[in-house]
């Protein structure tokens, strides 16, 4: 067996290897796995433990972590695989590729070729939904937006609140939710900006003052701002491009562009540029001379609003 698990989504890669491992150890024991650090190891060792043979079990397997970090393992790719023991299951673990490489384009044609992309937003609620399923729990489909808008896209954080709804209760509420999960700074900042955006100025500065109350300084805010402001300036950018490109292109999480989408149609370019240059100003006044952070964000983000 020859398997490449590849792609941006560490949570679902990691899940693969691990039930690909468990698997074969069910069977043959730990003792007939050996691990290597791809950036660490030497090339000809990993080399001689994919050709060698098991000791003492019929079959062994052999993960290499990123092997092809180094050159002496991926310019000889074709020669190895070749050589790999009909008694040995080898799993290349590659989160990052080069599609342009012959590396990339040999693990493609010659391996079981794996690949885990971050999941959208259907997907990551569809997800959300049949884990809690399989536990024996209940969620809705608008109660599963609902916590990762509030928790964020990233699965094995999703899969911590996950567990601590369905201790609390296997059904999982909007209002369990809103008890039990506390709002990510990323999320309220995007909150904020889509209050912003439409005109409630109170909505905003109460979303600000949910933000200082947990203790998330002025400067913390003006960086999640920029952020967010650049991922806003991004989409805007691209046109009527798909979500998936975008998100390829830009490196962001296919959620992260579809949920910022709805923010930009209300925005031009001109206002986007100038509200990150009015940034830019006030993040200098704030670091160069002595004047109340509060006050000069909450002016900025009054600014906003009109």
């Amino acid at each position: 067996m020859l398997v490449t698990l590849t792609g941006a989504n560490d949570f679902a890669r990691r899940q693969e290897l691990s039930k690909l491992v468990q698997a074969f150890i069910a069977e043959h024991t730990d003792l007939a796995v050996e691990r290597f650090d791809g950036e660490e190891a030497e090339p000809s060792r990993m080399r001689e433990s994919v050709s060698g043979m098991p000791f003492l079990t019929a079959r062994k397997m052999v993960v290499l972590h990123s092997p092809g970090k180094q050159k002496a393992f991926s310019e000889h790719i074709d020669d190895i695989l070749a050589e790999t023991a009909d008694t040995t299951d080898l799993l290349l673990i590659e989160p990052k590729l080069d599609k342009r490489l012959s590396y990339y384009k040999t693990l493609k044609k010659k391996t079981d070729f794996r690949e885990f992309g971050d999941l959208d937003a259907g997907g990551l609620a569809r997800w959300v939904c049949d884990y809690v399923k399989n536990r024996g729990g209940r969620l809705d489909a608008p109660d599963a937006r609902l916590l990762i808008d509030r928790a964020g896209p990233n699965q094995q954080l999703l899969q911590q609140e996950l567990d601590k709804l369905l201790a609390y209760d296997d059904r999982i509420t909007r209002q369990t939710i809103e008890l039990l999960v506390e709002p990510l700074p990323q999320s309220s900042v995007f909150e904020l900006l889509d209050a912003a955006f439409s005109g409630k100025a109170a909505r905003t500065f109460e979303l600000y003052q949910e933000q200082r109350a947990l203790k998330v300084e002025p400067q913390a805010i003006i960086s999640m701002l920029a952020w967010q402001l650049h991922i806003l300036t991004v989409i805007k950018a691209a046109g009527q491009r798909g979500v998936d490109d975008i998100a390829r292109a830009a490196k962001l999480n296919p959620f992260v562009v579809r949920k910022s989408q709805g923010l930009v149609r209300s925005v031009s370019m001109d206002q986007l540029k100038r509200m990150i240059d009015d940034l830019l100003v006030l993040d200098l006044r704030l670091k160069t001379t002595a004047v109340n952070a509060d006050e000069a964000l909450q002016f900025y983000l009054l600014q906003l609003t009109g």
